[in-house]
């Protein structure tokens, strides 16, 4: 994938571990510099994630929650700036 793709995983419907491990999933396969945005309606994922990106060496960029669904994007390390 290239490098500043943004990614979208979607778990929503699932419990813990599962998104998780789909954006764990993803990111194996990411190019250095991407974005990936979970969207997840299992509240866990405000927990589970940030303890991944710190496993990861990636970074929280942002958590929102819109009608039940939580959006939580991560960039993968490698991100470049500009």
């Amino acid at each position: 994938m290239p490098e500043g793709e943004l990614i979208t995983v979607d778990a929503r419907g699932h419990r813990c571990p599962v998104p998780s491990l789909r954006l764990a999933r993803a990111m194996d396969q990411a190019a250095p510099g991407s974005r990936l945005v979970l969207l997840a309606t299992d509240p866990m994922a405000r927990i589970d994630v940030p303890f991944l990106m710190a496993e990861r060496g990636g970074r929280m960029i942002s958590i929102t929650e819109a009608e039940g669904v939580l959006s939580l994007m991560v960039a993968m390390p490698g991100e470049t700036t500009g």
